[in-house]
């Protein structure tokens, strides 16, 4: 192939307020921006948020294609392979559904990213239609990544798919949690007590809060629940609704210990992002949060409130270990967009091939 591989993903997660798979989208478009042998583009499946896609895609990489409605193309695509990417967005080499859904393409080689498979295993909680979206998309790829080796084995079973043909592409830190500092002055606004135990992400049914409520008691420091939703305190439990990056990093930070006790996870980037900074990790006993903390955390059943309660008291008891701080740290850096970029990178190729 002679000049740049052409690239196209689906940018629609870059638009508005990025959670998990925004973030994983947004730096993994970055890193192929800074890459002279990818044409990097982005599409956004979207008519009325299309034009901020412009202004949302990370330097070196170009917003490109036609207004669509998400969930008429999602429709068409889980019926027939029409319409085609390249009559929306152009010829290209691959195309990349960053979110579960593949673009059918005429040309071009297909690559998808199956981040769980919580809607396999809790159907009712996913939206209506969507794992015979995924099916189909798994069908069309010609390579599916997977963000932990956890996931690419049970997406080979499930899926009936020769485990060769799915490539692991473990998610980064990026390098502002490794310099993190606990909150100063600027974020008393947010009420924050002296200490705390910090929750990071959406209060879905699989992330296990309502058993972390549960394990919580009086004699325990205050819960802290990071994410989108209303911002509330109910007795110690405080709910600061989305932040910024800035101050997620520092409330993470500034925490006993990060709390992770999800029914299910594709990666678990909060505990990694937590280690990144020094900081304790209790989590539910998953084998995808076993490999993603290199055992560096303290893991208890999913569910068992009894157990986390416990883990918890003994987190408040902790003196700081100053080699256990280090060994967070060094186990966090060998996660890099850089280095999931290069991942993606060799599953490109094999799909353009």
């Amino acid at each position: 192939m002679s000049g740049p591989l052409r690239v196209l993903l689906d940018g629609t997660p870059l638009l508005g307020r990025r959670t998990g798979i925004g973030r994983y989208t947004a730096s993994l478009s970055a890193e192929l921006g800074r890459m002279s042998d990818v044409d990097a583009r982005a599409i956004g499946f979207t008519a009325r948020g299309w034009r901020a896609l412009r202004g949302a895609v990370p330097p070196g990489v170009r917003a490109t294609g036609v207004p669509v409605p998400a969930r008429a193309v999602r429709a068409l695509w889980t019926r027939a392979p029409f319409p085609p990417v390249e009559l929306l967005a152009g010829t290209v080499d691959v195309v990349h559904g960053t979110n579960f859904a593949l673009p059918p393409a005429v040309r071009a080689g297909g690559v998808v990213t199956v981040h769980d498979l919580a809607f396999l295993d809790e159907p009712a909680e996913a939206e209506p239609g969507f794992a015979d979206l995924v099916r189909s998309s798994v069908r069309r790829a010609a390579v599916v990544c997977t963000p932990s080796a956890a996931v690419a084995d049970s997406v080979a079973e499930r899926f009936g798919l020769p485990r060769q043909d799915v490539v692991v592409t473990p998610l980064g830190v990026d390098p502002e949690w490794f310099d993190a500092v606990p909150p100063g002055a600027e974020l008393h606004r947010l009420g924050l007590p002296d200490e705390y135990f910090a929750f990071v992400g959406a209060e879905g049914p699989r992330k296990g809060v309502d058993v972390l409520l549960r394990a919580h008691d009086r004699r325990l420091p205050p819960l802290v629940l990071a994410g989108p939703g209303e911002a509330r305190q109910t007795g110690k439990v405080l709910r600061t609704g989305y932040l910024p990056e800035p101050e997620l990093r520092s409330v993470v930070a500034g925490a006993r210990a990060l709390v992770l006790p999800s029914r299910d996870e594709g990666f678990g980037l909060p505990a990694l992002e937590a280690l990144a900074c020094g900081v304790p990790v209790i989590c539910s006993d998953l084998p995808v949060l076993r490999e993603v903390t290199g055992g560096l955390a303290e893991f208890v059943p999913h569910g068992d409130a009894a157990a986390l309660r416990a883990a918890l008291q003994r987190a408040a008891a902790a003196a700081p270990d100053p080699a256990a701080v280090a060994a967070r740290r060094a186990h966090a850096a060998r996660f890099t967009w850089r280095g999931c970029a290069a991942a993606t990178l060799h599953a490109y190729a094999r799909a353009a091939s």
